[in-house]
């Protein structure tokens, strides 16, 4: 039976730990949301504008989560190391990070940039790729900029900070809506850059947010302390494999997740004459699913960080309540979330643009994101729950499964042969995400079941 004395310290620890985080995502979001809010007035009743930012954010983004989702691997290793005092070890790994990310980064870059030609082979009008691709490199030289930013924040997130991130965040994304005021409109004697201007303001928030958050790191005697054991003995192939062993499936998952959102949001310029509407709808649709789902990725941080250290010191029962903790909190917040998504669905859309047709179409987008707002919430504090003990390996499989054999099939099913449109796209989350909601909570409850018949053989 619940009670809720025997959860209100778990949720006070979780809540401590997600609400700086929450400001965090949803300061990175908000970058994301002031480029597309900024844009679609722009635009006005010309949906162009709106649209070539979602296709090139679109495209930007596969490639950018995944390597998002290898730096997140940092955070479980140094959590374990954390409540295990082993700081030594903890700093090369940090050592190997930098590098490892950093180069990463570029590599991204160089991959991401070798892909603007195939933009024009993935079935949407000519204009729109036209005017996303200045808009897209832009967003690919922020790439290491943004790598190095989640190498301290992902080793300051392992020990327990999760304030340094918020601040940097913060302010980075203030700057970005002034340099989008001042690189889309062309105030102040800028130049009236129009999709290509916002790319501008997120390169350089993006640059800021990275010397912020060194910055931090350096100005504190307890974290550059971590410094003093750097060392070129350090540098170890064996140390980055360490941190790909553990990032590579979660960047893996985190790739076949927002491939479904990518190929749902490329399925959406299919539509014939009316591509140009159905793009810009399922942006708006999108970037408030993105702020709502920034809520739910918090809260998985922050059950990483928890559940990484009880594993590390071994304490099981812990583990369990914290885990459980962060499902109340998510479950609460997904079911406020679907809510707002019915209840304000015919306002929200007015927000982003003038056009009554994009309008209408985002409406009927934001009803659909609604049922599947808490299998969503439950499947990613599930993945935070695998991190954190560092069952990674299952993961890459159910979203292969959940996402390419489910999610996308269903939904081209469904909005293209059934006749549903962009809606029945839309449908097609609910399957995907319900099946790995399913199969990760089944993973949770033998691997705990595991862990705590190997600490009740120890003490034998």
């Amino acid at each position: 039976m619940y009670r809720f004395s025997s959860y209100k310290e778990q949720y006070r620890q979780n809540l401590r730990l997600a609400l700086p985080v929450v400001l965090t995502q949803l300061g990175q979001i908000l970058t994301q949301f002031a480029d597309n809010l900024m844009v679609g007035r722009y635009g006005g009743d010309d949906p162009l504008p709106l649209a070539a930012v979602s296709f090139g954010g679109t495209v930007f983004f596969i490639l950018f989560i995944a390597s998002i989702g290898i730096a997140l691997g940092m955070t479980p290793l140094v959590g374990e190391l954390y409540a295990q005092k082993k700081r030594e070890k903890s700093a090369i790994l940090l050592q190997n990070g930098i590098l490892f990310y950093g180069l990463l980064g570029v590599a991204m870059a160089a991959v991401q940039y070798a892909l603007i030609p195939f933009m024009y082979h993935l079935g949407q009008p000519v204009e729109v790729v036209d005017a996303a691709i200045p808009y897209y490199k832009m967003l690919i030289w922020s790439m290491p900029a943004v790598m190095l930013f989640f190498a301290f924040k992902q080793f300051l997130e392992g020990v327990g900070n999760t304030h340094a991130e918020m601040y940097a965040t913060i302010i980075a994304n203030v700057a970005n809506v002034i340099f989008n005021w001042f690189f889309i409109y062309g105030h102040w004697g800028m130049p009236e850059m129009g999709a290509r201007g916002a790319g501008l303001g997120t390169l350089l928030a993006r640059v800021m947010a990275m010397l912020l958050i060194i910055g931090y790191f350096c100005s504190r005697s307890r974290y550059r302390s971590y410094f003093g054991w750097f060392s070129r003995r350090n540098f170890s192939l064996r140390t980055i494999g360490q941190l790909f062993h553990m990032g590579g499936p979660i960047s893996l998952q985190m790739f076949l997740e927002a491939s479904a959102f990518v190929g749902t949001s490329i399925m959406m310029g299919w539509f014939g004459a009316g591509a140009k509407t159905t793009i810009s709808a399922n942006q708006i649709a999108m970037t408030i699913g993105n702020c709502a789902f920034m809520i739910v990725m918090s809260i998985g941080a922050a059950t990483t960080i928890r559940v990484s250290h009880c594993y590390g010191a071994r304490n099981i029962g812990e583990l369990s309540l914290a885990a459980k903790a962060s499902y109340h909190l998510v479950l609460a917040w997904n079911a406020f979330a679907a809510l707002v998504f019915i209840s304000l669905r015919h306002f929200i859309p007015t927000l982003f643009t003038t056009n009554a047709e994009v309008i209408a179409i985002a409406s009927q987008l934001l009803a659909f994101a609604a049922l599947y707002q808490l299998s969503d919430g439950v499947q990613n504090v599930s993945v935070g729950i695998l991190r954190g003990i560092q069952d990674v390996k299952i993961i890459m499989p159910i979203a292969l499964v959940s996402y390419w054999l489910l999610n996308l099939p269903v939904g081209y099913l469904l909005g293209f042969s059934l006749g549903m449109g962009p809606s029945g796209l839309y449908v097609g989350f609910s399957f995907g995400l319900s099946m790995a909601a399913v199969l990760m909570i089944l993973r949770i409850r033998r691997s705990v079941r595991r862990l705590h018949a190997a600490k009740e053989y120890a003490a034998e």
